[in-house]
């Protein structure tokens, strides 16, 4: 995620700002969950050679590379769908390769959110809705990334779109463009109208928009996209900001939550995911599985 991203995070304020009001007045409503919330914490891709020998095992295929990620985390942010709609044989693939709890998030593609702006995309979400219908259980939230030119004047036009996207289908929405957090009535109109539809509006950690970390939870589910510096010092800040208020909002009545973890070396991602579950553990008294450095065999040798 390139979005926000800067060469220098020295002197960005990353605290997390406090929760948009509605935030509690919605946690307030919800009916406690039978059981304890899901966590699907992942990254975007899971095709990363550069993990072989340290979170893959050496030798690992292309084609394997899914399964073994399906160990190492529990959910994916499937940027894939972004550039074409999967077929029915590749969703097979998709869900065979990954255990029965695994959780697949598909970005909705870009010819629809980017090249036609929601407009008179109805085939090409039809299909792409066939697509999610295919993955079942497995099926944990879509998304819908809107480009940086979708500005409040068109929020007609979101309306009417996520009014007819079906409503079996679990939605995500990120916008981009400023003016949806500069002005304190939009960002209210925007949460209610999300909210009133079901839709989860996406809270970005970039350290180029902290505008985007609006704080405002739309339903019982929190999307969170995390991007990270190279485990520069800050990383560890956020990530311990990141637990305490992911351990609040599950306390107070947070039904599940989907962490996404963005870093520009694929080889942090892991690492971090380590220590933010560790914390994320420590603060819910709940045992988390976290990614698994791969051991590898010793091969003997003569002497």
């Amino acid at each position: 995620m390139d979005f926000g991203r800067l060469p220098d995070v020295r002197g960005i304020d990353f605290r997390l700002p406090p929760d948009h009001p509605d935030t509690a007045a919605l946690l307030a409503r919800l009916a406690p969950p039978a059981e304890p919330a899901p966590l699907w914490v992942g990254c975007p891709t899971w095709t990363n050679k550069a993990w072989l020998g340290t979170w893959y095992p050496l030798g690992l295929r292309d084609d394997q590379q899914l399964a073994y990620y399906g160990r190492q985390f529990n959910s994916l942010e499937v940027n894939v769908t972004h550039y074409r709609i999967p077929d029915a044989e590749m969703v097979r693939r998709w869900r065979a390769a990954v255990p029965a709890h695994f959780r697949f998030c598909p970005k909705v593609p870009q010819s629809i959110s980017h090249d036609r702006e929601l407009y008179r995309a109805d085939d090409l979400t039809n299909s792409f809705c066939r697509a999610l219908e295919n993955l079942g259980e497995q099926l944990g939230m879509a998304f819908l990334q809107m480009g940086p030119n979708f500005a409040p004047p068109q929020l007609p036009r979101l309306e009417r779109y996520l009014l007819d996207w079906p409503a079996h289908l679990p939605l995500a929405v990120e916008l981009r463009h400023p003016a949806w957090y500069h002005d304190p009535g939009v960002l209210a109109e925007t949460g209610a109208l999300l909210e009133a539809l079901g839709k989860t509006w996406v809270i970005s950690d970039v350290a180029g928009r902290r505008d985007v970390l609006h704080q405002r939870l739309t339903t019982p589910r929190a999307f969170i996209r995390f991007n990270g510096h190279a485990l520069h010092r800050s990383d560890y800040l956020r990530a311990d900001a990141w637990a305490e208020r992911l351990a609040d909002w599950l306390a107070t009545g947070l039904h599940e939550a989907y962490f996404f973890i963005h870093q520009r070396d694929v080889n942090d991602a892991p690492t971090w995911a380590r220590y933010f579950l560790q914390r994320l553990g420590k603060l819910t008294g709940r045992e988390l599985p976290q990614p698994q450095l791969v051991v590898q065999p010793v091969q003997g040798r003569l002497f």
